[in-house]
């Protein structure tokens, strides 16, 4: 969950903004570690098909200081259309002085999700290729079908704290692209986007017109409506930010994208499949399967035609099926503040390249509207402690900082409350209490009701043969352009789900969130990934059913200090990435 920078088009970089906007779990650094675990897991994510996944930090050796967080990413002229999105866009340091920047490090890598709508509702993703400048890619990049009339929209992640924009040498790329990083001296951070305002209105459109269909979300194991990224269960300190693009890494730092013809072309190499972590991928390969739930997926022109979220994709469907209460950027995201004052216009700009509506009449934007709605509502993250038993029996994200998805949740809100600044506009202690082991693990949380001083029972769930599955979502109206494989089933991602029990590709320990507040400190700096496919998991055996109704266990305690509330993901047969142990290297500011 990165901090969130105002939009704006430039031609040329913008100034970077001083430490400040980034807040992310606390303080810049710890964000930037939050975003490093989402880097590793990424950069875990193993590559399918061929090879085993390589930890990068182990094919590219890390240095010994801290990477430069702060990079700059070079776009290519006419960004836009199809020869602009197959043209590599190369990244390097916004200042030299700070080190250089290599998009093989996990904590530096940047990330391209682009989608491409057709005037007749055909709507597919492509991802744009990063490569450090200067250099070559690994493999030949995949050049998309753009037919005429489409609307291109373009948005950016990021696994430092600050992405910086910049066109190409003699081309006019931001202004082509309408391109936004943020306010005047003042920039998101790790999101920004090109054209975004433009695909939303004209996805919409055609939303209305019914050419374009958006699936209904479904129904979860609880018996509630499947969350989506507007989802107070589901957000954090900043919302909507980051992409779900792979690509391929090699032992030798160049990258490609992620497809069969580059792993095919590079089969001898220890290849690594590199991700940007983020609140989508949290989403749709570990909220969404704990839950009994299914993402809408499209196919991927850069990954072979296969089935892949998208943040565009969640943001649609959020904005067709979230309910009240919804979680709309709010002033007090660190991603949207400048130089630590809440900004409107730089709030609107993040919202517009997130298909938001802006702020005004009822919605003010309100910090403690938002923290209400978190913290105090039963849709907030009191549904992620009502469905406790659910999460535990789920991996966790990051196995080095939480025992089970559970846990890690809880760490995660636990967190946002404080770099939300919740405590004082809601004047209330923070309601998540953590449990840790010896090394920092969080092992078990209770959650206190505002205005409260007794912890919530731990709830048991009792499985219901009634209730129904979740339905389908995925199955967009229109058809892949020519050439292209049919849309796989939503959740499908074009890979089978691995066994019941097992962690989906990229669960394992990830390096990564740095602790505020209660929250751990220790960062243990491996992370390791599960072979096989990049598919949805399926849900562990011992999960309660679909339908499952969880209710409070009287008299029921949480763990005992030091205890595990859950097994986590299983021992993963594919190597440990290391990515150069100790916090330093670990200030995530987003994420997930």
């Amino acid at each position: 969950m990165a901090s969130n920078r105002s939009l704006r088009r430039r031609s040329q970089p913008l100034p970077m903004p001083p430490l400040r906007t980034r807040r992310s779990w606390g303080q810049r650094s710890r964000q930037r570690r939050r975003r490093s675990l989402w880097a590793v897991l990424t950069v875990v994510l193993t590559v399918v098909a061929g090879g085993l996944a390589t930890a990068l930090a182990a094919n590219n050796a890390a240095p010994a200081a801290a990477p430069n967080p702060n990079c700059s990413l070079i776009i290519p002229a006419n960004p836009l259309t199809a020869q602009g999105l197959a043209t590599p866009y190369q990244l390097t340091a916004t200042n030299a002085g700070g080190g250089p920047c290599n998009e093989a490090n996990a904590n530096q890598s940047a990330f391209v999700e682009a989608a491409i709508l057709t005037n007749n509702g055909q709507l597919t993703l492509y991802d744009p290729l990063v490569i450090d400048q200067g250099t070559q890619p690994a493999a030949a990049t995949v050049t998309p079908q753009v037919p005429a009339g489409s609307t291109v929209g373009i948005w950016f992640g990021f696994n430092g704290t600050n992405l910086t924009l910049q066109s190409a040498n003699g081309a006019n790329a931001l202004q082509q692209g309408n391109c936004v990083n943020g306010t005047q001296g003042s920039i998101f951070g790790q999101f920004s986007y090109c054209n975004a305002p433009a695909f939303f209105q004209t996805a919409n459109q055609q939303i209305q017109a019914n050419m374009l269909q958006v699936p209904a979300a479904g129904t979860a194991k609880d018996g509630q409506a499947c969350p989506t990224v507007r989802d107070f269960s589901v957000v954090d300190q900043d919302q909507s930010d980051n992409v779900v693009t792979h690509y391929v890494a090699t032992g030798n730092g160049t990258t490609a994208q992620n497809n069969a013809a580059s792993k095919a072309a590079l089969q001898n190499q220890n290849l690594v499949d590199l991700a940007n972590g983020s609140d989508n991928l949290l989403l749709t390969q570990f909220i969404d399967p704990a839950l009994g739930c299914t993402p809408w997926t499209r196919p991927d022109q850069s990954s072979d035609g296969a089935a892949s979220a998208a943040l565009p994709l969640d943001e649609l469907s959020a904005a067709a099926n979230q309910q009240a209460p919804i979680a709309l950027v709010p002033l007090n995201d660190p991603m949207t503040v400048n130089n630590n004052n809440q900004d409107p216009n730089k709030a609107n700009l993040y919202r517009q390249g997130v298909d938001q509506t802006p702020i005004g009449g009822a919605d003010n934007g309100s910090g403690t509207t938002y923290c209400q709605s978190f913290f105090g509502s039963a849709n907030g993250i009191q549904r992620v402690f009502k469905d406790q038993a659910m999460f535990q029996n789920a991996p966790s994200v990051d196995a080095a900082m939480a025992t089970n998805l559970f846990t890690f949740l809880a760490m995660r809100a636990n967190q946002s409350f404080t770099n939300l600044g919740c405590g004082g506009l809601l004047n209330a202690a923070n309601p998540i209490t953590l449990t840790m082991n010896g090394n920092g693990v969080v092992t078990a949380a209770t959650f206190t009701p505002l205005g409260q001083t007794t912890p919530v029972a731990a709830a048991s769930c009792t499985p219901s043969a009634s209730a129904g599955a979740p339905t389908a979502a995925g199955t967009a109206s229109a058809s892949a352009p020519a050439g292209m494989s049919a849309t796989p089933t939503a959740g499908s991602a074009g890979a089978s789900a691995p066994a019941a029990g097992t962690a989906p590709a990229g669960v394992g320990s990830a390096t990564a969130m740095a602790s505020t507040g209660t929250a751990p400190t220790a960062v243990v700096g491996t992370a390791t990934s599960v072979a096989g496919t990049a598919g949805v998991p399926s849900t562990a055996a011992a999960m309660p059913s679909a339908g499952s109704t969880c209710t409070a266990a009287a008299g029921s305690s949480a763990p005992a200090a030091g205890s595990s509330t859950g097994t986590g993901a299983s021992a993963s047969p594919m190597p440990t990435a290391t990515f150069g142990g100790g916090t330093g290297m670990r200030h995530h500011h987003h994420h997930m």
